[in-house]
């Protein structure tokens, strides 16, 4: 199964580089939650007044919450000694109380939420901005489905932390801080034999939390897995079905979901637990007060009241307890969640710094004792030298795997050299700009990339600033004015699906055209027009020969038809040159070349 999926290879995808099982293997797991803790602390420090107004609201709240059992304690003696005066003001400050402590509750909630919607959003539009920034390599071994994962499954984990579980945990601490001062004052006795409850409550809460946090890091990995499993099948949807693969894509997915599944049980298994036993301990609780309450009232060391106050704050005491305990698997899935998030947004950027392309008009392009490896040791490219002269047309042949794509790469700095020098204009293209040498070439692959947007906005995406003479005569160059004109709306056809609403062959017409489009200086074809039929692609040979006439051309074929004009035909093999001449020439020689020629070509004519 791992051999046909390499088959469906994006336009990213560098041969030579790890397999999609290689890339599961390094999906890091969070290792130290103290230092994503820290960083997402950063994170709330950059909303200094929100933040502030949010614990001004839960102080106060918790403030009421803690006063207001005290008043019902007055309330109560009160009664007992048979007063009314001073009576109906403590109900109604025991009222106020409440009622306060209920709005602040509506606030606080209020003011997270937002809050988490801050945070989260620019975490997200960070992350965004991130991706953006990577080299091609990074995205080259990772799964694609693991990095959505990280974009959209984690950060929403983090979101739903910071709305829901960091409020509780404020005003647990707080709430419980409070309490168990004003126990201590009332009767010091009495608070020391509740707080022993607490020694069971930290046990169980050390004992579960570790296998919560285990288990969280584990589902969230499996997740990446799943999503990366469900993106690769819907991209090769039509190989699956055409192979009759349902039944074992089917019980791929299931054994990775089946792993998912069990360890979001056991996730969610110690996860709500902790709720029930901290209820356990809670009552436990209850029984300590009521028993000794009662043996203290007797002996007159604390009033009805206070027995009645005590029962309400060993509540108030236990639920924050619990509530800390039951958020506690949440705050280390969304920890887990933030360490993915962060591991992403440590990756170095793609170096984008660099002198401006200098060359006027020349667009030569030279390899000097090109060297170059995906994996150390395991060289692709070998002792390269090539010159592709300005203005000429040079094309690339070899068997699959011989290095083809892999000088195109190098020479738009995807990736880096090991050895040796790539010139461009006569300049190194390592002191180059990314962006500027970039902007100066141009590539169209085999596998078309096209964007949910209007056909001019894809034809415009390396040239914004394209004039319409300028977007027309490259339409007509690449023969697809004719499909754009039978669209419903032209050029502001919006084509949905990344493309899907047009074949195969007219998604590569469009490509080619915005690659004349942006007017490069140098063009780079690898396999441009494998997907359209022989009657077009001899049409939009033509064209290209006034689009190259002016420029220089890097042509990548396996159908030799495509190169015959070539001014150079390099033919590669394991990463070097083993021929290279033009048409003619190289089939005199009857090397590799005319064993390829008469290999595609033998008993047809030429």
């Amino acid at each position: 199964m791992a051999e046909r999926k390499q088959e469906r290879i994006d336009a990213r995808k560098i041969p030579g580089a790890p397999d999609r099982s290689q890339r599961f293997a390094q999906v890091e797991h969070a290792e130290n939650a103290g230092a994503a803790l820290r960083r997402l602390a950063a994170c709330f420090a950059r909303e200094k007044k929100m933040v502030s107004a949010m614990l001004a609201v839960v102080l106060f709240g918790t403030l009421c919450g803690v006063y207001a059992p005290s008043l019902q304690s007055r309330a109560i003696d009160l009664i007992a000694a048979g007063r009314a005066e001073g009576f109906p003001q403590a109900v109604l400050a025991m009222l106020a109380a409440y009622l306060l402590y209920s709005a602040c509750q509506l606030l606080q909630g209020l003011f997270s939420a937002r809050l988490s919607q801050r945070i989260v959003g620019r975490m997200r539009e960070e992350l965004f901005a991130k991706l953006l920034s990577l080299p091609v390599s990074y995205l080259d071994h990772h799964s694609h489905g693991d990095v959505m994962s990280r974009m959209t499954n984690d950060v929403e984990n983090i979101s739903t932390t910071v709305s829901q579980s960091l409020p509780s945990m404020f005003s647990g601490v707080l709430t419980v801080i409070g309490t168990v001062a004003v126990m201590l004052w009332y009767c010091w006795q009495l608070a020391l034999l509740s707080c022993a409850t607490i020694l069971f409550t930290l046990t169980a809460t050390k004992f579960l939390s570790r296998r919560v946090r285990k288990f969280s890091r584990r589902r969230q990995m499996l997740l990446g897995q799943l999503n990366g499993a469900v993106e690769e099948m819907i991209s090769g949807y039509h190989t699956v079905v055409a192979y009759n693969h349902q039944t074992t894509t089917t019980g791929e997915f299931c054994r990775t979901s089946d792993q998912l599944t069990r360890a979001g049980i056991r996730t969610d298994v110690f996860s709500g637990v902790m709720g029930p036993i901290m209820n356990c301990i809670g009552n436990i609780g209850f029984v300590i007060i009521a028993a000794f309450g009662g043996y203290f009232s007797v002996h007159r060391l604390i009033s009805v009241g206070v027995i009645s106050a005590f029962i309400v704050y060993a509540k108030q005491f236990s639920r924050p307890i619990n509530e800390l305990a039951q958020v506690y698997g949440q705050l280390q899935t969304a920890i887990a969640g933030a360490e993915r998030v962060f591991h992403v947004l440590d990756e170095a950027d793609e170096d984008r710094s660099g002198a401006p392309l200098t060359a006027d008009g020349a667009a030569d392009a030279t390899f000097r004792q090109v060297q170059f490896s995906y994996e150390p040791g395991r060289p692709v490219i070998r002792n390269f030298n090539l010159t592709v002269p300005s203005g000429k047309k040079v094309a690339l042949v070899g068997a699959t795997g011989s290095g083809k794509t892999t000088l195109t790469n190098l020479l738009m700095r995807f990736y880096e050299i090991d050895h040796g020098e790539i010139l461009f204009g006569g300049q190194d293209i390592r002191t180059v700009a990314r962006d500027d040498l970039r902007r100066n070439i141009a590539i169209v692959l085999q596998d078309t990339v096209l964007f949910s947007d209007t056909v001019r906005a894809n034809l415009k995406y390396g040239n914004e600033n394209a004039s319409e003479q300028a977007l027309e005569a490259a339409v007509d160059m690449s023969r697809c004015g004719e499909m754009i004109c039978g669209l419903p709306q032209g050029f502001d056809t919006v084509l949905t699906g990344a493309g899907e609403t047009v074949s195969q062959g007219q998604r590569q017409l469009l490509t080619i055209a915005r690659a004349f489009v942006a007017d490069p200086k140098l063009l780079i074809l690898d396999e441009a027009t494998s997907n359209v039929d022989t009657r077009t692609e001899r049409a939009i040979q033509e064209a290209m020969q006034q689009v190259m006439r002016s420029r220089t051309s890097i042509v990548i074929a396996h159908r030799l038809s495509t190169i015959r004009d070539a001014d150079l035909i390099v033919v590669m093999d394991h990463g070097e040159i083993v021929e290279s001449g033009n048409h003619d020439a190289l089939l005199r020689q009857k090397g590799r070349y005319y064993e390829l020629y008469m290999t595609q070509y033998a008993g047809f004519a030429t």
